[in-house]
């Protein structure tokens, strides 16, 4: 399970996602309730942002214990990889609720490379079971 490459890529898209909770996204001026505001977006800031962001963190960390099932786990993981997409552009239509003139963070790279390493998981995935399929095929 471990001496597998796309077990380290699910580890590591799952901690992105993970730290994409704690750290900033975007910061910039919101107009509140109270009045204007200098905030930073965090996935913790919208419930729907932080069901996704705590979707895709767990399910990249759960795919790893279907190896067994390597079709399973590429169908997990494809649809793991739309829901960290969505997750994406909903970070984008909260910055759109902001002011014009803010910055995004530098940790919002953890949320842009959560798809990249899914993928990376993907590619993994299938190698192997390109892999096993080949070997089933010479016994």
């Amino acid at each position: 399970m471990i001496q597998r490459i796309q077990t380290i890529w699910l580890l590591v898209a799952s901690a992105c996602a993970f730290l994409s909770l704690k750290f900033s996204f975007y910061s910039g001026v919101k107009v509140t309730e109270t009045g204007e505001a200098y905030v930073a977006l965090t996935g913790r800031d919208n419930l729907l942002l932080t069901i996704l962001t705590v979707a895709v963190g767990i399910a990249s960390l759960l795919m790893i214990f279907f190896y067994k099932d390597r079709k399973r786990q590429l169908w997990l993981t494809v649809a793991t990889t739309v829901l960290a997409v969505a997750n994406i552009v909903l970070y984008f239509k909260e910055v759109a609720l902001f002011k014009p003139g803010g910055n995004f963070a530098l940790t919002a790279v953890f949320t842009f490379i959560v798809p990249l390493f899914l993928v990376l998981a993907i590619r993994g995935i299938y190698r192997d079971d390109k892999l096993i399929r080949s070997v089933d095929r010479l016994r």
